[in-house]
């Protein structure tokens, strides 16, 4: 079945359409300077210095040689490679009142962005892991790999423990072969000072990260106010029944510290963050991010 989203809908946000740069100068829109300049430019040949060339490509070593000026021709390649981590473990099958999950509301984030990616012909690739990768689909720019990368998060269902920071370790170290783009989409269940250590490691490898932090409105607003069954989607069996009414000051405190903790982690790093609610149309969440991104 395919997934129920239209994501051409983010094209009336502007700027989304692919813009031709002989440089990558692409940050999801085309129009964000990349903060890779230079990283795809390789060595192609030799040809004659003519007036008007650039001094700085003069390369002084043939001059040496030959005593004949000559400048080096590069290649440039013209494609970010991004890479979609979503997290699936089973806090992520939470759905409250809400039309999607989160994970359903990851699904539909990872596609859009996919969508637009392989459309100005950015190599997308993906990562869909619990407590460790489950599926890794190496990054490729071809208009059939968003029918592989589709198919990988509809075969996808959220189950199991996670503990975040190690498997984002894992991935930022084995899967991730050469700095891009990772952008990572979980509920961010996972002690702060260890997020921050795993975002840490995508950062020295040079890769710009964009975190999407996918939550229930009911995690924001704790709504609940009479006495509560909570069921752990994560471990079988483990359930916990409180008077809500009671428990919501303190939740509310306790969480926003927790999201306010992460997002100061995270703008230390110059991480993007970016907090979507599963209640809120998936085309409004990232065409308001991006197109405030695309005016930097």
């Amino acid at each position: 079945m395919a997934l129920p989203f239209d994501p051409t809908e983010l094209a009336r946000y502007g700027g989304l359409t692919l813009v031709a740069r002989t440089v990558v100068e692409g940050f999801l829109t085309g129009i964000h300077r990349s903060p890779f300049k230079g990283f795809s430019v390789e060595f192609a040949e030799h040809r004659q210095y003519y007036p008007g060339d650039e001094i700085r490509r003069i390369d002084w070593r043939a001059y040496g040689k030959t005593d004949r000026y000559f400048v080096k021709e590069f290649e440039e390649e013209t494609n970010l490679k991004a890479y979609l981590v979503v997290d699936a473990s089973g806090s992520m099958k939470y759905r409250g009142r809400q039309k999607l999950s989160k994970f359903e509301y990851a699904q539909q984030v990872a596609a859009s962005l996919a969508y637009l990616m392989l459309a100005q012909l950015d190599a997308v690739g993906l990562v869909v892991h619990d407590t460790r990768p489950r599926a890794v689909v190496p990054p490729k720019t071809s208009s059939k790999h968003l029918l592989r990368i589709l198919q990988t998060l509809e075969a996808t269902t959220p189950a199991g423990e996670t503990a975040l920071a190690p498997v984002w370790h894992e991935i930022a170290g084995r899967h991730l072969k050469r700095r891009g783009m990772v952008i990572l989409l979980s509920d961010c269940f996972d002690r702060t000072e260890d997020l921050g250590r795993a975002l840490q490691h995508f950062r020295s490898k040079n890769h710009e990260v964009l975190l999407i932090h996918v939550l229930a409105p009911e995690e924001l607003d704790f709504p609940f106010k009479r006495p509560t069954k909570f069921r752990s989607l994560e471990v079988a069996g483990y359930e916990v029944v409180t008077d809500a009414r009671r428990l919501r000051e303190e939740y509310l405190r306790s969480f926003e510290e927790y999201r306010q903790a992460l997002r100061r982690k995270v703008e230390d790093l110059h991480i993007d963050y970016l907090l979507v609610r599963t209640d809120e149309p998936v085309d409004r969440a990232l065409g308001a991010y991006l197109a405030k991104r695309a005016l930097r």
